[in-house]
C-alpha cells in the first residue's frame, strides 16, 4: 500500500461513486475531468478510485473543485494534492480536507495559493 492510500484510509472506486452521486459513470468521469474531483489507482488491482472524503451527504464536497484546480495550478499532480489535502496540519487542527468539509474554504484556498509562490 502507497503513503497516499494510508494516508487517506476509505477509496471509493469510481462506479460506487456514481451510485452515491446518483449519475452515470460518464458523468463521474466529467467530473474528473473539470477537475472538481481527483482520483487515483489504488490496491493491487490498480482500480482508479477517489478518496471517500471527496464526498459529503450524497454530493462532492461543495469547495473541492476550486482548492483542486488551484493545486493543480500551482504544479501538484493528483496524487501530490490528495496527499496535502490529507496531511494534518497543526495550524488548522486537523486535515485540509477536514476543514473543507466544514465550511472553512477561504483559509484553504488562502494556503493553497500560498503553495504556488
Amino acid at each position: 500500500m502507497s503513503t497516499v492510500e494510508s494516508l487517506v484510509g476509505d477509496w471509493l472506486p469510481l462506479p460506487d461513486v456514481a451510485q452515491l452521486l446518483d449519475v452515470s459513470i460518464t458523468k463521474v468521469h466529467g467530473l474528473l475531468d473539470e477537475r472538481a474531483l481527483a482520483a487515483l489507482r489504488i490496491g493491487e488491482r490498480r482500480i482508479r478510485s477517489i478518496p471517500a472524503a471527496f464526498i459529503q451527504d450524497g454530493h462532492v464536497v461543495e469547495s473541492l473543485k476550486g482548492t483542486i484546480v488551484v493545486l493543480a495550478d500551482a504544479g501538484y499532480s493528483d496524487e501530490e494534492l490528495i496527499t496535502w489535502l490529507f496531511t494534518a496540519d497543526e495550524s488548522l487542527r486537523g486535515r485540509p480536507i477536514d476543514a473543507l468539509r466544514e465550511g472553512r474554504k477561504t483559509e484553504i484556498r488562502r494556503r493553497a495559493q500560498s503553495l504556488a509562490w
